[in-house]
C-alpha cells in the first residue's frame, strides 16, 4: 500500500502544526510502517506496537475528537452512561440505535442456531422481544458490572464463602476524591480474573486512574490492547468525558487526560481506512458543555452535553473484528 502524505506546505497544516491529533496520525504511521505484523484472535491479521501515549488538554472545554474522521460522539457516550448503569445487555444500547456490541451477541446467535438473520433484524428482535434479549443480548460480565458491581464473597464459618454486596468502584472514586484528593488509589478496574471466561470480550480499555494538582482533575487510561483505526475514537472521547463527569461532580476543574496503549494495532483490512486518514490534516477545535450537573455521577444522561465546533472531515468505514 502506498501511503499517502499530508501536505505539510498547505495553509491548514501551518495553522495548526501542533494539533493534538498529530498524535494519533504519527501513531498511527508508525504502526502501518514498523508495526510487527501478526495472527491475532480474530483472524484477520494485524500490525501492532507495544507502548503508546497520547496526552489531551481538557482546559477551556477542549474534547479530543478526531477531526480527520467523524466521531459519532454521542453514540461513544450513550455507551459510557449504559456502562454506569451496570446492565450488561445490548437490550437498552440497541433501543438507542447504538449498535457497538451487537456482533458479538449476533454471532454467538449464529454459531448456535444456524441462522443467517440480518444484524438489523436480529436488533429489532432483542428491542421487540424481551425473553429473547434476555436468552441472546446479554453479554456476561463487562464493563458495567465490574465498574459498579464488582463481586465479593464473604466467609461462613464451614470454610464456604456467600456472595456479598457488590462493590461499587464508580462511587468509591467520587467519594475518595471528594475526602481524600491526594490519594494514588483514584482507580477504576475492570480486570476481574475470576470473570474473564464468562465475559463476550475481556475489557481492552481496562484501567482508569485519576489524579488531583491544584483544582484540577486529570484521568489516565491503560488499554491493553487498543484498536487504533476503530476503538481508540471512543475509548479517549469515553475518558475525557467521565473525567469531566467526575471533576464536576467533585467541584474540580478538568486537567489532562493521558490515553496509554499496550497492544496498540491496526488490521490488516484497514488498510483503505489508513490510507486515507493519514492522507488528511487535522483542523478543527471541538468544545464540550456540560449543561446540567445531575445529583450523582450516575443521573447523566445525553441531553447533558452539547458540543461545538465540531467540523470532521467525512466518516471512514471499516469492518470490525470479531
Amino acid at each position: 500500500m502506498t501511503i499517502t502524505l499530508p501536505n505539510t506546505d498547505s495553509a491548514a497544516f501551518r495553522a495548526n502544526p501542533d494539533h493534538w491529533e498529530w498524535q494519533y496520525i504519527d501513531l498511527m504511521r508508525r504502526i502501518w510502517e514498523h508495526g510487527d505484523e501478526r495472527i491475532d484472535r480474530t483472524g484477520v491479521g494485524t500490525r501492532s506496537i507495544f507502548g503508546a501515549q497520547i496526552r489531551f488538554d481538557l482546559s477551556e472545554g477542549r474534547m479530543p475528537l478526531l477531526t480527520t474522521k467523524r466521531v459519532y460522539w454521542k453514540t461513544a457516550s450513550r455507551e459510557l452512561l449504559w456502562f454506569l448503569t451496570g446492565d450488561t445487555n445490548i437490550r437498552s444500547l440497541c433501543a438507542q440505535g447504538v449498535e457497538i456490541w451487537t456482533d458479538w451477541p449476533l454471532d454467538r446467535y449464529r454459531k448456535a442456531t444456524g441462522s443467517e438473520i440480518s444484524r438489523p433484524d436480529f436488533s429489532r428482535r432483542i428491542v421487540e422481544d424481551a425473553a429473547f434479549a434476555a436468552e441472546w443480548g446479554d453479554l456476561g460480565p463487562v464493563y458495567g458490572k465490574q465498574w459498579v458491581d464488582w463481586p465479593s464473597y464473604e466467609p461462613q464459618g464451614d470454610g464456604t464463602f456467600r456472595r456479598g454486596a457488590g462493590i461499587n468502584q464508580v462511587a468509591q472514586v467520587v467519594e475518595s476524591l471528594r475526602e481524600n484528593p491526594g490519594s494514588r488509589r483514584h482507580i477504576i478496574e475492570g480486570w476481574n480474573v475470576a470473570e474473564l471466561d464468562a465475559m463476550a470480550l475481556p475489557p481492552c480499555h481496562k484501567t482508569y486512574q485519576f489524579h488531583i494538582a491544584g483544582n484540577r482533575l486529570s484521568g489516565l487510561l491503560y488499554q491493553r490492547s487498543c484498536d487504533l483505526g476503530l476503538g481508540f475514537a471512543f475509548n479517549i472521547w469515553s475518558l475525557a468525558l467521565l473525567t469531566r463527569m467526575l471533576a464536576q461532580q467533585c467541584d474540580l476543574e478538568p486537567g489532562e487526560v493521558v490515553w496509554m496503549g499496550g497492544d496498540t494495532h491496526l488490521y490488516l483490512n484497514h488498510a483503505p481506512l489508513v490510507e486515507e486518514q493519514l492522507s488528511r490534516v487535522p483542523s478543527g477545535d471541538a468544545r464540550m458543555e456540560i449543561v446540567r450537573r445531575p445529583e450523582t455521577i450516575f443521573d447523566y444522561a445525553i441531553e447533558d452535553f452539547s458540543v461545538e465546533g465540531y467540523a470532521p472531515q467525512a466518516h471512514i468505514p471499516a469492518p470490525v473484528a470479531v
